[in-house]
């Protein structure tokens, strides 16, 4: 018997199992370690932890998993649910729409799926999802005009930074955490800019790159890209990727539209530029 329910602690194991035969590129430790990662996380009440899995006598024969998030939206609160890796077993695909009918239920939830395989768009705005972010755009931070800016590292445990809100520095510390590169550019009256950058896959990119994760505002990027530009030129890194809907003026780079795309459904837009608590530092890039 056939049936669709929430992920649990004693599914975990199995749960890595089938995600590893489903995604040939990703080891089984891939997927624990983001397993692990989700079940110590903060997640809104009364939302799943890990996401829903199909049943057949006590084994998942299909998963998709889900990232709930409570945000602050222009004073408000909101819950944002990141659809993420689905997979379900050949034999077992006709069920596969009890999961994402029960995954998207939630009327006042914003779903985004932020990673949709190109021979899926059409399936997905079948859904009644809408494309918010077009692709990536790859800059050349350090060719940016250098401005008086000093750059300092945010570790994992720290308390306060000066300032930043306690809402940024807890974000900027979670993502410390899992491995994100968590940064605070400050201008020369003290003010400080948080960002949270990721190195990339180098699959298909030719040159040592990292992803913006996070900040406030693009135009925030767009004023510190000269100092984080020269800051990761001294870590060898020569390119960083942004969420984007087009060229940049104001940076010197190249945008692909093919790569990147992100979509969304539900009663909030997400705002370019905030990857923050999603799929891609909670499991990994």
């Amino acid at each position: 018997m056939i049936r669709c329910r929430e992920i649990g602690p004693a599914d975990l194991a199995a749960i890595a199992d089938l995600l590893t035969r489903g995604f040939a590129r990703r080891s089984r430790d891939y997927w624990m370690d983001g397993l692990q990662r989700a079940s110590v996380r903060q997640v809104p009440d009364g939302f799943p932890r890990f996401g829903y899995m199909l049943d057949n006598d006590g084994m998942p024969v299909g998963v998709l998993l889900l990232i709930y998030t409570e945000r602050d939206d222009d004073g408000g609160t909101s819950i944002r649910c990141n659809l993420s890796s689905w997979y379900v077993e050949p034999a077992f695909r006709n069920y596969a729409s009890m999961l994402t009918s029960v995954a998207q239920r939630h009327k006042r939830v914003t779903y985004v799926n932020i990673s949709p395989a190109f021979s899926t768009w059409r399936t997905i705005e079948a859904q009644g999802f809408r494309p918010y972010c077009g692709g990536l755009f790859f800059s050349f931070p350090a060719l940016s005009r250098p401005k008086s800016m000093r750059v300092e590292v945010v570790q994992q445990g720290a308390y306060a930074v000066d300032g930043l809100s306690d809402a940024d520095v807890a974000l900027l510390t979670r993502h410390a955490a899992y491995g994100c590169l968590s940064l605070v550019c400050r201008a020369g009256d003290g003010r400080g800019y948080p960002f949270v950058l990721q190195p990339m896959r180098k699959r298909g990119i030719p040159l040592p790159a990292m992803r913006l994760i996070y900040c406030p505002d693009v135009a925030d990027f767009v004023a510190c890209a000269g100092a984080i530009g020269r800051f990761l030129l001294r870590r060898g890194r020569i390119l960083l990727a942004l969420d984007a809907n087009g060229r940049m003026k104001d940076l010197i780079g190249f945008y692909r539209g093919q790569r990147g795309r992100k979509y969304f459904k539900g009663p909030q837009c997400p705002r370019i530029a905030d990857l923050s608590d999603t799929e891609l530092v909670i499991y990994g890039p």
